[in-house]
């Protein structure tokens, strides 16, 4: 059993609500385009946040993580951690399903049953070094990377291509990775 302190039980529950209102609430959304395909074994492991819209369940983190790995049933663990400003780590574990025909492209993921929330890869590169996942609102968007750093030139490209998806890329904070043994 895992016992959490009070800001990281808020932090978990905001966190599920927030994300995963989402698909409870819908709505009626331009088409969003996502990666043609995705590897799930090469998109596991750990990824840095580099940028996301600013949300309420990540209010006050830096040096975030996601880290994705296969689970023998075939669903997808995720944890997400961040270092909070008075330097707690606040740390969710999920799992992620493959919504299916969607080339491994799109998934749910839920971190408190029965909540599931989308998981959109609109993008990665092929290596892998960075991907970059949204939902269909357009409210939710991270940009994230195998490094803590991203090459200028390739995060222009990135917030190029998220604003002719209708994404507000002017509202995107880049996140403090310099926490060090994140």
């Amino acid at each position: 059993m895992i016992l959490l302190h009070g800001s990281q039980y808020l932090f978990l529950l905001s966190c599920s609500l927030l994300i995963c209102g989402c698909s409870f609430w819908g709505g009626s959304y331009a088409p969003l385009a996502t990666a043609p395909d995705v590897d799930i074994a090469r998109y596991a492991g750990r990824w840095y946040e580099i940028a996301n819209l600013p949300n309420s369940f990540q209010r006050g983190c830096s040096c975030t993580t996601a880290e994705y790995s296969l689970r023998p049933d075939g669903d997808i663990r995720v944890i997400n951690t961040c270092r909070k400003e008075n330097g707690d780590i606040d740390r969710i574990e999920g799992k992620a399903f493959v919504v299916e025909g969607s080339a491994n492209a799109k998934l749910k993921v839920q971190f408190f049953w029965p909540f599931r929330g989308d998981y959109w890869i609109l993008e990665h590169d092929d290596a892998y070094a960075y991907a970059v996942v949204g939902v269909p609102s357009r409210k939710y968007l991270w940009i994230l990377s195998r490094s803590t750093v991203m090459p200028d030139d390739v995060y222009r490209g990135i917030t190029d291509r998220l604003r002719q998806q209708g994404f507000a890329v002017e509202q995107l904070q880049k996140t403090v990775q310099t926490c060090g043994g994140n």
